[in-house]
């Protein structure tokens, strides 16, 4: 599986500047900004990373695997042997927002059709270093997110959950060591951009990331096996993370771990920037009401489509831009259904409020259904997932 997505395996300073001297997009692991109505320019983002588009040939490889019946899931379909997948959440608040649910949805369907393990990292760690968050704070706050991640469906005997602030020690840490013993200073300055005024804390947790992806870090489910595959469904601003794994990987003897990486799901007012949990009305909480999801896309969702209708009849909407529209291409399952909207917006026979009743639908649905399921999570099953145990599986 290591040729499903190529990232480079050096660690050069990433490069936030174009060769005319114009800023480019800022897409590090803490911040996402462009100056694009339309987004992040992933183009100019691939090059930069050293990352390769998913093109038809590898989709074909892809679906080729599958069982019998099951097609490709969405963010495939539309450009978005024995392993393990890894991903992980830094809890940053106590809810979620649909935008977080994303790469959940993706690794859910990837553990369903392939049948494989999935470790999941919560980088509460992370979060007190960076956000100055107490450690009570984080605590609680991640087990809420994991309420959230448990709602997405996943099967306990199929899947380990853990916080770095509870899991670290024994054989995770040594693999911490033996990372944090390869990389130099100067390296996670050229790929994190650190300085000398950042914390020990901070130049040191790389590693932390880095070591769930090599299987010894996890005896209790591959027992010595230290060759089993890792590939990392992730959004882009977590590249850097697993550019430094990959540099690292064959001197420690370990497989180097492939990556999928997902594009950003845009805040409401706009493509410009992610979503934030620090601004409740750029993003859709998976706690809103459906009145609250409503409002939201009425009042907030930034609109691609002409300022009357008469112009909008005229000129048609533009999908690129149109919030209403991103939100459809990322949560509606019917490809068919889809381009009739693009197509019926694009040439303005749909409206603007008429293709954000669309999401608004959508959505209402989605988070309806999450909610019901999070509710129905107890604290035995939260400790059924965060309790080191076998998975069933044989390794």
């Amino acid at each position: 599986m290591s040729d499903i997505v190529s990232t480079s395996d050096g660690v050069n300073q990433l490069n936030l500047e174009s060769s005319s001297g114009d800023t480019d997009d800022v897409v590090d692991p803490w911040n996402v900004a462009c100056n694009s109505a339309s987004g992040i320019d992933y183009d100019k983002l691939i090059v930069r990373f050293g990352c390769t588009k998913i093109d038809q040939t590898l989709l074909d490889r892809f679906a080729s695997l599958l069982p019998p019946g099951e097609k490709l899931h969405r963010f495939l379909r539309r450009g978005l042997k024995p392993f393990f997948l890894y991903t992980g959440r830094g809890p940053s608040s106590g809810s979620l927002h649909v935008g977080h649910l994303v790469p959940f949805f993706f690794t859910k369907w990837l553990q369903d059709v392939f049948d494989v393990p999935l470790i999941i990292q919560m980088t509460d760690d992370e979060k007190f270093l960076w956000r100055g968050m107490k450690l009570d704070e984080l605590q609680k706050i991640t087990l809420d997110n994991v309420r959230d991640i448990i709602a997405c469906g996943f099967d306990p005997d199929k899947t380990f959950i853990f916080s770095d602030m509870s899991y670290m020690g024994e054989a995770f840490y040594k693999n911490v060591l033996q990372i944090q013993r390869l990389v130099t200073f100067n390296q996670v300055k050229g790929i994190f951009g650190f300085g000398d005024s950042d914390s020990i804390g901070k130049i040191a947790f790389p590693a932390i990331q880095a070591a769930p992806s090599f299987s010894s870090s996890f005896p209790h489910i591959f027992g010595s096996k230290k060759d089993i595959p890792c590939l990392v469904p992730c959004a882009i601003d977590q590249d850097p993370y697993f550019r430094m794994t990959r540099d690292v990987a064959p001197r420690l003897k370990y497989p180097k771990p492939a990556l999928i990486h997902s594009s950003f799901l845009p805040a409401l007012a706009g493509a410009q920037t992610k979503m934030s949990a620090s601004d409740p009305n750029n993003s859709v909480y998976v706690t809103d009401t459906a009145n609250q999801i409503k409002n939201k896309i009425n009042k907030y969702a930034y609109s691609g489509g002409g300022q009357t209708i008469e112009e909008h009849r005229e000129k048609g909407g533009n999908c690129a831009v149109d919030i209403s529209y991103q939100y459809l291409k990322y949560f509606l399952e019917d490809d068919d259904r889809l381009a009739e909207i693009e197509r019926d917006y694009s040439s303005g026979q749909l409206l603007t409020g008429e293709i954000k009743k669309l999401v608004i639908e959508e959505l209402q649905k989605i988070v309806a259904e999450h909610q019901v399921r999070r509710k129905a999570i107890n604290d035995e099953q939260l400790k059924l997932f965060m309790t080191p145990h076998k998975l069933n599986f044989n390794f």
